[in-house]
């Protein structure tokens, strides 16, 4: 026998038993899967503590374990078939990684024993995924692969992001190698939150030095402790504190009185907007996130930039004098008894928008309309998931959030995270309100994530902006000069789609009609068992400046 083929099938324990032990010391016993004919070895009869969610596409697959592996604050676990089944979840796997979701994707192969002649369903897996899974195992032994789930769990928690395991479907029946050392990587992962005093200093000094000091915040400090610190370090300073442009998460309460708003996405808004400090200390996010390309500095000349992340990446895009490499909310909860008081008046505080006035008989909705109406009744522990392009930036001045994932978007940019994200993150948090607020274009994107969500009876409130059409890319098409090519699509019935893949669904026309369903639903959110989506006719944004 060559020395690196499988065992024979074993009488008793096998590679299968070994790798769910792996499983569940880990807590990964919940599994998102789409599977095909590679992973049959691996899913038939599994065992009775395992919980398998279907979802009818790959996207949706990798969409709920993103959301779930957020909401719960530690690694999910998913399935996926070879190179179709990864094929088609790599723009979830982007998602997942920019998002800084630790999900472990298993991804099947064809049988170790004859993959040199490439079989029919054969996958040329590696790569497929380009650079966004933080680590991509492929065992070299059948024995290897419960190692692999281990090393491959430790990366994704360690890194935050996507790790595949690529195990061919013969492995499973192997026999285990249960006398080898333990595997590099199975024990606990403990993540250091002490910060050196030197570095609280340095920071420190940074702060007191400065005449008019600043806060950007972003997705990387959007949990309550980090929050709280930065509470404490903003009140300390007297200092405005702004959210990053494009961030997946809120950073920092919205509704506090020291918020002050959103940064621009381009270069020339966000020079005007930060030009009245000389020092900002940027936590959780890259110095800057931006959209369009503009010329000119990010700043004004004289700025000066400190950094506190967790992520390096971060830290290496980011044109900062000093980045510190560090849990957020050690870094500030130190910081905010080290630096001086300022007795400084404290900024203008952010106000949202006054909500418009109701369309009068025979005017269309506004998406304005909706988001107003939904700020005015969504509770302040509601997890809000937003794929909304066009009319993100009033979303987010609309609906503050105040508490951890009150605001949600899919950082990557790409379409179809929100609906099967939603739902992963009501598994997570049955407790609290999700509701996803999406664009008609967005939401065919995913649209197959909203059978898992009626089958498994999460209760997400799905409202979808039905404007007819891609409003986000013909406001652009507007603003570069031109005509779009594409046509509207306005025929197109979400409900009725909904419905078809057995969610329960209203068409929503009026504004009688939008206030009457949300009185209705909204307070039973918390407690729904049942998914429901409001597919809300609205008329086209017309104006849209990131």
């Amino acid at each position: 026998m060559p020395e690196n083929a499988p065992s024979p099938p074993a009488q008793g324990r096998t590679v299968r038993d070994a790798t769910f032990d792996v499983f569940r010391r880990r807590g990964l016993t919940r599994l998102f899967a789409n599977p095909g004919s590679t992973e049959v070895p691996f899913l038939t009869d599994l065992p009775g503590d395992f919980d398998f969610v279907l979802a009818l596409h790959e996207g949706s697959v990798v969409g709920l374990a993103t959301g779930y592996a957020l909401g719960r604050g530690a690694p999910s676990l998913a399935l996926l078939h070879t190179t179709a089944g990864l094929g088609n979840g790599v723009s979830a796997i982007a998602t997942a990684r920019v998002n800084r979701a630790p999900v472990v994707i298993l991804v099947g192969q064809q049988d170790r024993r004859h993959i040199a002649y490439e079989p029919f369903l054969t996958g040329r897996l590696a790569g497929l995924a380009g650079d966004y899974p933080v680590r991509v195992e492929q065992p070299v032994r059948a024995q290897d692969v419960p190692a692999a789930v281990e090393r491959a769990f430790h990366a994704a928690a360690t890194e935050r992001g996507p790790a595949l395991v690529i195990v061919p479907m013969n492995d499973w029946e192997a026999a285990p190698d249960d006398e080898r050392e333990p595997a590099a990587a199975q024990g606990d992962i403990v993540r250091a939150v002490a910060v050196a005093p030197e570095v609280v200093d340095s920071l420190a000094a940074f702060l007191d030095g400065a005449r008019s000091p600043a806060l950007v915040v972003g997705a990387g400090s959007d949990d309550a402790a980090a929050r709280a610190a930065l509470v404490a370090l903003a009140e300390r300073l007297s200092a405005p504190v702004y959210q990053e442009a494009f961030g997946a998460r809120a950073g920092f309460p919205h509704d506090h009185a020291l918020f002050a708003g959103l940064l621009p996405a381009g270069r020339p808004g966000l020079r005007e907007r930060l030009a009245p400090y000389d020092a900002l200390l940027v936590v959780g996010c890259p110095a800057f996130r931006q959209s369009f390309y503009a010329p000119g500095r990010l700043t004004m000349p004289g700025t000066r930039i400190a950094l506190v992340t967790e992520d390096p990446e971060e830290a290496y895009r980011s044109p900062a004098e000093l980045a510190v490499l560090a849990s957020p909310a050690s870094v500030c909860s130190a910081l905010a008894t080290r630096v001086a008081a300022r007795a400084a008046s404290p900024p203008s505080p952010f106000r949202p928008p006054d909500a418009p006035e109701p369309p009068a008989d025979g005017e269309p909705l506004r998406a304005s309309h909706v988001l107003a109406a939904l700020a005015e009744r969504l509770p302040a522990d509601a997890v809000v998931l937003e794929e909304a392009p066009v009319d993100r930036p009033e979303l987010q001045e609309r609906m503050p959030a105040s508490q951890p994932f009150g605001y949600l978007s899919a950082a990557m940019g790409g379409l179809g995270f929100a609906v099967s994200g939603a739902t992963g993150m009501r598994l997570a948090l049955p407790e609290r309100p999700v509701v996803a607020v999406i664009g008609d274009g967005s939401t065919v994107y995913g649209i197959q994530g909203l059978w898992s969500a009626a089958h498994y009876r999460v209760g997400v409130l799905f409202v979808v902006l039905s404007n007819g059409g891609y409003a986000i890319m013909d406001r652009l098409a507007e603003n570069h000069g031109g005509a779009p090519p594409w046509p509207s699509f306005a025929e197109v019935e979400l409900a009725t789609v909904a419905r078809g893949f057995g969610c329960p669904a209203r068409r929503i026309t009026t504004f009688g009609e939008l206030t009457g369903a949300l009185d209705e639903i909204v307070p039973t959110l918390a407690r729904r068992a049942e998914p429901l989506l409001l597919d809300v006719v609205v008329a086209p944004t017309e104006a849209f400046g990131p």
